[in-house]
């Protein structure tokens, strides 16, 4: 039989306070919902200071914004001027110095798949947006990312700020930078700016920090000075990972288009994807998606190429020709062009518009399966989520499941728990005994209606344990400040629904990554669809959802999917091909099956990739909450939204830090995890 550890005993005396609470709170009701007179608004005094602010600094954002403006226009008259054959040709010259000929194919259907759907002038227009605002974003990361690496003060105070802008959702700071700004173009530069520069910052303390000492020693010993080391010796040796934070920041800056559309007021492809979704028009809206899809797939892959190349397979000189090369065929095709019309502009005869069949296939898959889908989605949400959010104890009833949870029903599900429990305590489970009596209760009271102090004590209990007494105090002052401002109930509906999407995410996610990492043709089929999730617009990733199973909480659940299953299949997938291969040839030589190879030793090996996927997986979920308000859902997200829409700087920025403080809660906890394991397994561990 197992013993009961202390830290075990502790989930035990949480789960009882639980019920005691929730069924019989006496005197102790304050600590199950939390009074209303104690609240402490803080919107009204946010807004006050936000409408100071503006009028002492304003007219200097004003004038800021107004400078802004200039190279994005000037990047759209150029991008205007050049004939689709020369940005086509171009892109595809890019691509090959980047790739080979693979890569260079790929930019040319990417292209003429935006000039021949008709968007080719909208394309380029987000593109500018891109163009002027990733340059911006890298010279800002690259800036504060050598102070940090410098400065460890300068660094405690950088990398609290970077997860704070990573994790308040972009709709969040789009209300600020608008009442600063003012609508126009310089929003969606600004936003985007503010969005992609972190993951410079991150790479590039990441890279110097890692160039080893004796690269260091050299550079000394050959008499260079501070300046000399810098750029001529830790700048290359950590080149390749301020690259791949490069890769990141493009990527990032693509993700803000659509969003900074809203307020911009910019002709480009985010304000077409907007305009069509507002008009529930899917194929439209789906055309117009796929654009971003592919100019943020075609940016990747020249990127990374561009950071992960060796770097002997090309000298300056070598890439100096080339480059004058492209110009040269450029200049031509340019000429070209002013002969020959169709290379100058796209053909009005060559455009096609399949949105109109897609349609009709749509409504006509609706209408054909229209039984079928509402019992998929009657199932889902009374059967699975409705028992997760208010508890057996008020999901059971003869409408949803057919009969009502009379106290012999209680009194059974209770016994089977700790019949549970008590086989696996026999059988030295502990652990395993004690997690089914957590989740039973869990699923028997309900997230959003369990007790919020017990919910705030078992985060708290969960942080120390994982990562000390300094995460558990800082959990326990961010979910104490929500609690406090009067944000716990919409709180718990985020943490229910985002709660939800991930478990299915994880559990799926890395199902599909453990067999796309043993089957190439699998890997081959799941990567340009993950890379399609990951690059479409989060507004894109709503529309057939909505249009299939209408407005409510399954319907968000599927675009949370939809969007946060990607990491967990992609981080899963690259842990398990990079495994050290001396030590799968040990287990196979000495005759492990492959499901033991597979759950003795890949599996334990590829653990901290793994929960960096359930790490990144949790911030896709969060930040996709508030793209699922449009859908009906309540929660943080619909704060925000609506703090968007009234013009409340309060009201959507106490949401926006309310969910922050839940994605930094849970990016502490897992990145514990992943560390332990990592130091476990004898790895170098770095957290940022």
């Amino acid at each position: 039989m197992a013993r009961i550890s202390s830290s075990q005993y502790l989930w035990l005396g949480l789960l009882v306070l639980a019920l005691i609470l929730h069924f019989s709170p006496g005197p102790l009701g304050a600590f199950v919902t939390y009074p209303t007179e104690w609240v402490v608004s803080v919107t009204d005094q946010m807004n006050v200071a936000m409408r100071w602010f503006v009028d002492a600094f304003g007219p200097v954002f004003k004038a800021i914004g107004w400078l802004l403006e200039w190279p994005v226009f000037a990047a759209q008259k150029i991008l205007a001027f050049l004939p689709w054959s020369v940005t086509c040709f171009i892109f595809m010259a890019l691509s090959y110095l980047a790739s080979g000929w693979r890569l260079a194919l790929f930019a040319l259907a990417a292209m003429l798949y935006m000039a021949g759907i008709g968007y080719w002038a909208e394309s380029m227009n987000s593109l500018a947006i891109v163009l002027i605002s990733v340059p911006m974003a890298i010279a800002v990361g690259f800036g504060l990312g050598v102070f940090g690496f410098y400065s460890k003060r300068a660094r405690r105070i950088i990398m609290p700020l970077l997860d704070l802008l990573q994790t308040i959702p972009a709709f969040a700071y789009l209300l600020p930078i608008l009442i600063l700004f003012g609508f126009g173009t310089t929003v969606g530069l600004v936003a985007s700016v503010l969005f992609a520069f972190p993951p410079t910052v991150r790479n590039t303390i990441l890279g110097l920090r890692a160039v080893s000492a004796e690269i260091i020693e050299a550079g000394e010993i050959s008499g260079a000075n501070a300046r000399q080391l810098f750029w001529k010796v830790r700048f290359p040796a950590a080149k390749s990972q301020i690259l791949l934070g490069v890769n990141q920041t493009t990527m990032a800056a693509l993700s803000m288009v659509i969003i900074a559309s809203i307020i911009g007021g910019t002709n480009d492809i985010g304000w077409e994807v907007l305009s069509t979704m507002r008009k529930a028009q899917f194929g439209e809206s789906l055309l117009a998606g796929f654009v971003i899809a592919l100019m943020a797939m075609l940016l990747d892959r020249i990127t990374h190429a561009f950071a992960t190349r060796d770097r002997a397979i090309s000298s300056d000189e070598k890439a100096l020709k080339s480059w004058h090369l492209v110009l040269a065929i450029a200049g031509a095709v340019w000429l070209l062009s002013l002969v020959v019309p169709a290379l100058a502009e796209w053909p009005e005869n060559l455009v096609f518009d399949p949105a109109p069949a897609m349609n009709t296939g749509l409504e006509n898959f609706i209408l054909n399966w229209r039984l079928v889908l509402e019992a998929i989605k009657n199932s889902a949400f009374f059967f699975v989520m409705l028992p997760v959010k208010i508890g057996l104890i008020q999901a059971v009833s003869p409408f949803t499941w057919g009969f009502a949870l009379t106290p012999v029903l209680s009194f059974a599900y209770a016994a089977a728990l700790v019949v549970i429990a008590g086989f696996a305590l026999v059988r030295a489970r502990a652990a395993m005994g004690v997690t089914v009596l957590l989740i039973g209760a869990t699923l028997y009271i309900g997230l959003t209606t369990m007790p919020w102090a017990v919910v705030l004590a078992a985060f708290v209990l969960l942080s120390y344990q994982t990562a000390g007494a300094r995460l558990a105090i800082g959990t326990a002052l961010g979910l104490g400040f929500l609690v406090i401002i009067g944000l716990w109930p919409q709180s718990a509906l985020s943490i229910y629904l985002c709660g939800v999407g991930v478990f299915i995410c994880f559990v799926l996610g890395s199902g599909i990554g453990i067999w796309a990492a043993h089957s190439q043709t699998v890997s081959t089929i799941v990567r340009p669809v993950i890379d399609t999730l990951q690059t479409m617009p989060l507004f894109v990733i709503l529309i057939p959802f909505v249009m299939i199973f209408k407005i409510g909480e399954f319907t968000a659940l599927l675009a949370i999917i939809a969007y946060a299953i990607v990491p967990a299949i992609r981080y899963t997938e690259h842990g398990l091909r990079n495994l050290p291969p001396d030590i799968i040839e040990s287990a196979t030589t000495l005759g492990a099956t492959p499901a033991q190879l597979l759950f003795k030793v890949k599996l334990p090996l590829a653990l901290p990739a793994i929960m960096l996927g359930l790490n990144q997986t949790i911030i896709y979920g969060i930040s996709m909450l508030v793209i699922t308000a449009l859908v009906g859902t309540n929660g943080l997200g619909q704060r925000i939204y609506i703090g968007l829409g009234d013009g409340d700087f309060g009201v959507g920025m106490t949401a926006g830090i309310g969910m922050a403080i839940i994605a930094m809660i849970a990016d502490r906890i897992t990145q514990s995890v992943s560390l332990r394991k990592q130091q476990a397994l004898g790895l170098k561990t770095e957290m940022l």
